[in-house]
């Protein structure tokens, strides 16, 4: 439990970390530049542009470094056709996988790699449908039949058909310019009713602006959070037309088992498949469904492909 509540804060704390640091940026030149984008003097028009700048500029530049960052950060090895046959049965199949379905549903080849780690991973990153990348762990693996293997690369795949990076970015872009202008115009009243700053700029509106930044980032999140274990579901189900239900389902079911003997997902990291097994009240803050939830809801479904 405390390392779950250590990822949800560290995701919490990047997120404000952007827009800390934007704030403080502008703060200084609204201080000791006379930049006007404060309440006050006609300032909502600048609060505005601001917030839809730093909301959406700062998110899509994350989106089209992902893949970079991606492979730099894991160090990913990426596979290619050329050398298909020297690697493991295992790693042909996931670029197989992956492959047969970019030329059936139209779009360019993504990167695929495998990068080492014992935890049983795999995530998909990249700004475009055709400019992605699929990764799995060595842990996945090892771990995975070949069947269970198919229908998480098939998750991934069908994150990327979704266009879910995209989506995403477009929502995290939204919700920061909401912190931001909201953040602003409530901090100029409480300069003004509570410091009685007639210009709404005096220290009580800098302060302001900070911890409500802070309060509406943490409650903003709730709903990028929800949208996250929406789009989840939708990738498992996605996995379940494309190769199966069953392969989808028994791959849960591998990481439920798996969750339920090991700690090896206690390292801090976020990634698609790393997620606690079991519902509770800290789920609201979790980007993944509990794996109980997303079984039920694969077995509701009326698919047989």
């Amino acid at each position: 439990m405390f390392a779950f509540i250590k990822r949800v804060f560290l995701f919490l704390v990047m997120n404000l970390a952007v827009i800390l640091v934007l704030t403080a940026v502008s703060l200084i030149l609204e201080r000791y530049f006379g930049i006007n984008l404060s309440a006050s003097a006609g300032g909502y028009a600048g609060i505005a542009l601001l917030a839809i700048v730093y909301g959406f500029v700062g998110s899509f530049i994350s989106l089209f470094l992902s893949r970079w960052m991606a492979k730099r950060s894991y160090g990913i090895e990426l596979l290619s056709e050329s050398r298909l046959m020297d690697y493991s049965p295992k790693e042909q199949l996931v670029f197989t996988t992956v492959a047969r379905m970019a030329k059936e549903q139209g779009i360019s080849l993504p990167e695929v790699g495998v990068y080492q780690s014992p935890d049983p991973n795999a995530f998909a990153t990249g700004a475009t449908k055709n400019s992605s990348l699929v990764a799995v762990s060595t842990g996945l693996l090892e771990a995975m039949t070949p069947s269970e293997i198919e229908g998480v690369v098939a998750h991934e795949m069908a994150h990327i058909l979704n266009g879910d990076m995209v989506t995403m970015t477009l929502l995290q872009g939204v919700i920061n310019a909401f912190v931001i202008f909201a953040a602003r115009v409530i901090g100029g009243i409480i300069d003004k009713a509570v410091f009685k700053n007639e210009d709404g700029q005096g220290i009580g509106y800098f302060a302001s602006v900070i911890v409500l930044e802070i309060v509406f980032s943490v409650l903003a999140s709730l709903v990028l959070m929800w949208f996250s274990r929406h789009r989840e579901y939708r990738a498992d189900e996605g996995s379940s037309k494309f190769v199966g239900k069953d392969k989808m389902v028994a791959a849960l079911r591998r990481l439920q088992s798996l969750t339920e003997k090991t700690e090896a997902f206690d390292d801090g990291k976020l990634a698609t498949m790393k997620i606690a097994s079991k519902s509770s009240f800290l789920s609201l803050f979790s980007s993944h469904p509990a794996l109980e939830k997303r079984i039920e809801n694969l077995e509701s479904k009326f698919v047989f492909l």
